[in-house]
């Protein structure tokens, strides 16, 4: 079931075009991914399913309510939003800013210090925002997004300012509020830390869809070749460049005992096979694929 569609969906700011027709329907229990390059209609898009900014044309609907009309109220209530910047009450400690966010949403007063705990504040719910670090800022910032407990969530380069151990901490809460059936669409410029957890993404660059499926589905349209790094033995060199002749590969550098080059995909069965037929002649080897930057920057690359 589908809990967000859009279709033709646009936003004008006079004579600027920030989203330009985009058709998008994000599934039921997804953790979803948009990403593109600053500017490029990531955070106009937020705004417009939130409700916040209507569209200048097209259709958008979420829970099967459209977003303009009178019935996406109550829908509203179920969503959870966290911006990239949210503007909080210095004088205010964590838990009166958790609780002045719960009167706004309707959400129970009883529940802002168990969801301050929940993203490890609870140690400083009686601290001053003043006081607050960076990182700490962005749990609060998250938790309120949490108040209501909402089926639908909204978050804005959520893991900003978290060290580690936040971000390991952050994705283990997502886990389990998908496991409880709840929606996440999110944003973030750190591509190598989304790549494994989104189930699918969306790439939007100049207000288009550029590309929209899972990280796997998009290395095969993009057909963009593994990485191979291979530790030599020594004196192996000569055997290594002769067995890979037949690839006709553009490059392989070779130094301090390591080789490395560009395979194409189409290749890598043939090349595990040479590799394993050289034998105890290589200490180790590894194939990578093209992370989700190599990606970003292939799509990029077309566009320019």
């Amino acid at each position: 079931m589908n809990i967000i569609e859009l279709r033709g969906v646009k936003k004008r700011y006079g004579e600027v075009e920030a989203v330009a027709g985009i058709d998008l329907a994000i599934r039921e229990g997804e953790l979803f991914g948009l990403i593109g390059h600053n500017g490029a209609g990531k955070t106009t898009l937020f705004k417009m399913m939130l409700g916040l900014v209507p569209p200048s044309a097209g259709e958008l609907r979420i829970g099967g309510q459209a977003v303009q009309g009178e019935a996406f109220r109550q829908v509203r209530r179920g969503i959870g939003y966290l911006p990239e910047s949210l503007a909080l009450y210095e004088n205010l400690s964590g838990l009166e800013t958790l609780r002045f966010f719960a009167r706004l949403k309707g959400a129970a007063p009883a529940s802002c210090l168990p969801l301050l705990e929940k993203v490890g504040l609870g140690e400083a719910a009686a601290q001053r925002v003043r006081g607050y670090s960076k990182g700490m800022r962005q749990r609060l910032g998250f938790a309120q997004a949490l108040l209501g407990t909402p089926r639908l969530l909204f978050l804005d380069e959520p893991t900003n300012g978290l060290d580690p151990q936040g971000i390991l901490e952050f994705y283990r809460l997502l886990d389990e509020l998908r496991g409880r059936g709840v929606t996440v669409i999110l944003t973030s410029h750190i591509l190598a830390e989304i790549q494994q957890r989104v189930d699918r993404l969306a790439l939007i660059r100049d207000g288009r869809l550029q590309a929209l499926g899972t990280v796997h589905s998009l290395r095969t349209e993009r057909d963009l070749p593994l990485s191979v790094y291979i530790v030599l033995r020594p004196g192996v060199e000569g055997a290594l460049q002769q067995a890979l002749i037949p690839f006709g590969l553009a490059k392989i550098v070779i130094g301090d005992g390591v080789a490395r080059f560009k395979c194409p995909r189409s290749a890598k069965r043939a090349l595990l096979a040479v590799l394993a037929g050289l034998g105890e002649q290589l200490e180790d080897f590894e194939l990578r694929e093209p992370s989700l930057e190599d990606i970003f920057l292939g799509y990029a690359e077309d566009a320019a």
